[in-house]
């Protein structure tokens, strides 16, 4: 994307007008792009960064007029996708080819040690009571929360990104702002938060589509189905480890099929070495008047 000369440092959209300070470009434009190619809606994007409804849309009016995204309606919701040009745009500000498809992370949960008690009114969460315990339900920012006797729990909301970094520094830092506006309104004090166990991190594959119309397929480290709301057949990856071992498996499958070839070059010396030997062995056993020594193509 070539730079307007001058100071003023705004990126000027080729065949167009729309203008954006270089800065956005990577700070607004880029994680607003990511989001919409993945189908998160204009008010998703806005809790997952932490910014306003208004901000989003300004950015996407903007974007829409820059031929980068076309706005859709889908019964009465709205929502945006990515034209061919801003397909383009997006892979080259990344740098990079994106791995086999689009990740899913849900069941997520981030928990929050209580430190400190607040005071939490009545009317601003649901109560429910357990054996010992009373646990507490709300929603904070438009995201579900539970109290427990030792910990304050973020739900985050199902997230789709291009990889699991991507994915769970999302629910991190949208679990954070949560947890910042607990402290902030109930005087809590809430230690460092973590993710939880039993999130599981998913992917389209095309083996998975084809098997999981028939059965469900599960190892200690991964799942292959058809998971609740999902169209399509996919795999669970129920660890980080696993999913970075999913990752890495074309390059492992490209480092086999190197080593199969070396391997196949190296038994066919071999096979070449044994037959000029054996040619020896009959030419030392033959009658003299017959010996011939073989030469070795």
């Amino acid at each position: 994307m070539p730079r307007e000369s001058g100071g003023s440092q705004k990126v000027l959209l080729q065949k167009s007008k729309v203008k954006f300070y270089f800065s956005t470009v990577r700070s607004r434009v880029v994680p607003i792009l990511k989001r919409v190619e993945v189908g998160d809606y204009p008010s998703k994007i806005a809790r997952l960064y932490g910014w306003s409804k208004q901000h989003v849309f300004y950015y996407l009016k903007k974007l829409e007029k820059a031929g980068l995204v076309r706005r859709k309606v889908r019964s009465s919701a709205v929502f945006y996708e990515l034209t061919g040009r801003g397909q383009k745009v997006l892979t080259s500000c990344e740098g990079i080819v994106y791995s086999s498809g689009v990740y899913r992370l849900h069941k997520c949960q981030v928990l929050f040690p209580i430190v400190r008690e607040g005071f939490y009114p009545a009317d601003d969460f649901r109560k429910v009571e357990m054996v010992n315990w009373t646990a507490l339900l709300g929603l904070i920012h438009g995201v579900a929360v539970r109290k427990t006797s030792r910990h304050w729990i973020v739900h985050v909301e199902t997230l789709y990104g291009r990889s699991p970094g991507e994915l769970f520094g999302l629910a991190k830092n949208l679990a954070d702002r949560v947890a910042r506006a607990l402290m902030s309104k109930y005087s809590v004090l809430l230690g460092e938060g973590q993710i939880g166990k039993g999130y599981e991190l998913a992917i389209d594959d095309p083996v998975a589509k084809l098997l999981s119309r028939y059965f469900t397929i599960s190892t200690p480290k991964r799942k292959m189905d058809h998971s609740p709301g999902e169209l399509e057949g996919e795999i669970d990856h129920l660890t980080k480890d696993a999913a970075i071992e999913y990752l890495l498996m074309p390059e492992r499958m490209k480092k086999l099929e190197r080593q199969i070839l070396d391997l196949s070059s190296q038994v066919d010396d071999l096979r070449n070495d044994v037959y000029y030997m054996v040619q020896i062995l009959k030419a030392i056993s033959a009658p003299k008047e017959n010996y011939c020594m073989p030469t070795k193509d």
